[in-house]
């Protein structure tokens, strides 16, 4: 890949000005060979494989901050689902592994290691129901690990039972993390239609498809994007498309040159730029206010929607220009305490978890890191799942629910997460039960498009 000196010094300025970075460099380590059914031995094994694999990773993508000038932010590792590495394992209890995670990410030096996590929408196994089981311990003694769990897709529909299981999961996960404010649900993500090649936290996992390592790159730009809309307040849609494109297409040049350095560096396989425009709580580095200089008062209002979906379709489109190999999310993240201008727009009245939902439809993941009272039932989370996993089934699309019920906080408080996860405003939740709904069980059916052609 060739870059002009123009290039260069249109780089130099995105970092500089405009909060450009590499979100994060994800490699992904497959441990399906580490399976055993001692859990002494598998976790000695699972330890043993990420800590060889993965021992240069922090160094190298440092070097490459410095040769390139771009700041890489995260530095992750994503593995094979546990469910399935430990299916055979004679144990209840899954949580010494996800403690072996974390003492392997520590020891090479990663923000955060995902994988703790079962594929069950279709239905659930023993060893699926162990590692679900598990989450909410294994979050609580565990700083770096992160869990996911896909209970819908289009071709499937959706899994009720284990809508409402996630439900007290995440209830049970909150309450045993209460004294850090419910941490470990900004740890724990439920995912209709999940992509193996995710290098996003919470929802990474290195897929069954994937080969024995790979390196993903997640970038990031929304500061760099807001600019551009900025200089161009008086054109037209398709004007805004345009320039929202090619802007893109500079932000995933730069992912993919660093992507294809780590990778020749550690001569692991390279695999795929995520382009998502993923916000950080710094002034300026906000999804909601690109929305806003397209127009819009504030995020949140009429219209929001329909701003947000051309911007995630501008992003996915101008990246897919620049790159063969896009995958993982790839558009636009919503995660409101992640995000300055989604916080303040919640705070005055603008954004509610209803609109936040509508929003789901057109971007790239769900709803995400939301704060909610610490009273809201379990099977009120369900339900606030269950909408969502609707919106990926029909729709064709990822979405997904990072929810956040913060013990002891009420409508009007706020939880203050710090570093990249933020602050959050606790958001209301519609006061009507769902109980008896979301107790049917069974299966929601996939819809007639999961017929295909």
């Amino acid at each position: 890949m060739l870059i002009n000196p123009d290039e260069i010094i249109e780089t130099i300025k995105m970092v500089e000005m405009e909060n450009f970075d590499i979100r994060t460099v994800t490699m992904g380590i497959n441990l399906r060979d580490c399976a055993h059914q001692d859990i002494e031995v598998l976790n000695q094994n699972i330890y043993d494989k990420i800590t060889k694999y993965a021992e240069d990773l922090v160094e190298t993508a440092e070097e490459m901050e410095l040769k390139y000038g771009l700041p890489i932010v995260n530095k992750r590792i994503s593995v094979t689902p546990i469910s399935i590495v430990a299916a055979s394992c004679q144990t209840e209890d899954y949580s010494s592994i996800a403690a072996t995670m974390d003492r392997a990410a520590k020891e090479v030096g990663v923000d955060f290691i995902g994988g703790f996590s079962a594929l069950i929408h279709k239905g659930c196994t023993t060893g699926e129901g162990r590692l679900i089981n598990s989450i909410p311990k294994a979050l609580s003694i565990t700083d770096r690990t992160c869990s996911s769990v896909n209970v819908a897709t289009t071709k499937a529909g959706i899994n009720m039972d284990a809508v409402l299981r996630m439900g007290e999961i995440v209830k049970e996960t909150a309450e045993l993390t209460t004294e850090d404010d419910a941490i470990g649900c900004a740890k724990l993500v439920v995912f209709a239609n999940v992509p193996e090649d995710n290098p996003f936290m919470a929802g990474a996992f290195h897929g069954t498809g994937e080969p024995e390592a790979v390196i993903n790159v997640g970038v990031s730009g929304p500061g760099v994007v807001k600019n551009v809309v900025d200089e161009i307040p008086d054109v037209n849609f398709d004007k805004l498309a345009t320039t929202i494109k090619q802007t893109a297409f500079k932000i995933t040049r730069m992912g993919e040159l660093i992507g294809n350095s780590v990778s020749k560096a550690l001569d692991i396989p390279f695999g795929i730029v995520d382009l998502s425009l993923a916000p950080t709580p710094a002034v300026g580095d906000s999804i909601a206010n690109i929305l806003e200089s397209m127009g819009l008062e504030k995020c949140g209002t009429h219209g929001t929607t329909a701003a947000l979906a051309l911007l995630n379709d501008a992003v996915k489109k101008g990246g897919a220009m620049a790159s063969s190999h896009v995958g993982g999310l790839s558009g636009a993240f919503i995660p409101v305490s992640e995000d300055q201008g989604m916080i303040e727009a919640a705070e005055a009245g603008a954004l509610t978890l209803n609109k936040l939902e509508a929003m789901t439809s057109v971007c790239s993941v769900g709803l995400d890191m939301i704060a909610i009272p610490g009273s809201t039932t379990k099977e009120t989370i369900s339900a606030i799942i269950s909408d969502e996993m609707a919106i990926g089934m029909i729709n064709n699309k990822t979405t997904a629910v990072r929810i956040i019920p913060v013990p002891g906080k009420t409508v009007g408080d706020q939880v203050e997460f710090g570093g990249l996860l933020g602050k959050a405003p606790i958001m209301d939740v519609n006061q009507f039960e769902s109980t008896d709904f979301v107790q049917r069980g069974g299966r929601i059916p996939a819809p007639l498009q999961a017929l295909g052609n």
